[in-house]
């Protein structure tokens, strides 16, 4: 029997990890499921895009064997993977909500906690996809902190973020908790953790500057930890470690109204598969949902069942 050809994927990328960490999500559950080539041909800026689509060629891939699907999240992809797809065909999937109209692609995974329009090339996820898979074993002695920061839709306070980290790590005197920043983070609130949490609070508490971790440690040690607690303004990072199969707590944040992150909050809370920190305060338990996330996975599966090619 011959084997049929692996599909050829082009990826675009924009140098975001939050967005460049979806495609790869999705492209491994494709790589888990079926035989794939994946190239990254140069993304063009808009200007050169836009030129590129009008004249029917793309030159950062004309050495690149025709595209089965290009893949892109963030909107600085979208206009590259419009013109590759003009100049070369394949099928375009785009990530996150597009800024273009969505029935220029031919697929849009949407989360759904985003505005999603009413188009029928439109798949609603939940949250964004990710890397993130679960591990076989989990150390039960294990707890993350995942720690973002101000933004458009939250405030910021050092002392009221502290107080919840200790309240946590005092109550588990067997465990073992590891506290990670991330890009919005204040840069003194680790300085401010180390000068105000007790000794021997921080001897149980391993406080990592996320500037100085490789850029694979999330997703080396999410999957192990069994319990998460996240600030809620970190949706992308709820999500993740809900596919990592941890019981997953919210760290509370100061919102400036309801928006679209904690409308998917709500939802969350809603369905039981996170605890608000204020609840755990009165008794709720964390716990782990019955089956992980695995929306790469899901997507995955639709895209070949959409599109069966040649596998």
């Amino acid at each position: 029997m011959t084997q049929s050809r692996p599909r050829v994927i082009w990826r675009f990328v924009d140098g975001v990890p939050g967005h460049d960490n979806q495609s790869a999500g999705l492209i491994a559950a494709l790589r888990d499921r079926t035989a794939i080539e994946v190239y990254e041909p140069a993304r063009a800026a808009r200007l050169p895009a836009l030129l590129y689509w009008a004249a029917g060629r793309y030159p950062p891939g004309a050495d690149l064997p025709a595209p089965d699907l290009i893949i892109g999240a963030g909107h600085a992809t979208h206009l590259s993977l419009l013109a590759a797809r003009r100049a070369r065909g394949g099928r375009c999937v785009v990530l996150m909500k597009p800024s273009l109209p969505c029935r220029w692609f031919d697929l849009n995974l949407i989360p759904e906690h985003d505005a999603v329009p009413d188009c029928a090339s439109v798949v609603t996820t939940r949250g964004v996809l990710n890397r993130i898979r679960p591990a076989p074993v989990k150390d039960r002695a294990l707890g993350l902190f995942l720690i973002g920061g101000p933004s458009r839709h939250y405030d910021w306070q050092d002392e009221h973020m502290m107080d919840q980290v200790r309240s946590v790590v005092s109550h588990f005197p067997n465990h073992r908790w590891e506290l990670t920043t991330s890009r919005r983070t204040p840069p003194g609130w680790l300085a401010y953790l180390r000068q105000h949490l007790e000794p021997g609070l921080l001897r149980r508490l391993s406080l990592h500057d996320w500037r100085g971790l490789e850029p694979d440690w999330l997703v080396q040690r999410l999957p192990l930890a069994d319990s998460v607690w996240v600030s809620e303004d970190s949706v992308s990072m709820v999500y993740e470690a809900l596919t990592a199969g941890a019981a997953v707590g919210l760290l509370d944040v100061p919102a400036k109204g309801r928006n679209r992150v904690s409308t998917g909050t709500r939802t969350l809370l809603q369905n039981e598969q996170v605890v608000r920190y204020a609840d755990w305060l009165t008794g709720k338990k964390l716990a782990p949902m019955r089956e992980p996330l695995d929306e790469a996975g899901r997507c995955a599966e639709l895209i070949l069942q959409r599109w069966p090619g040649d596998n």
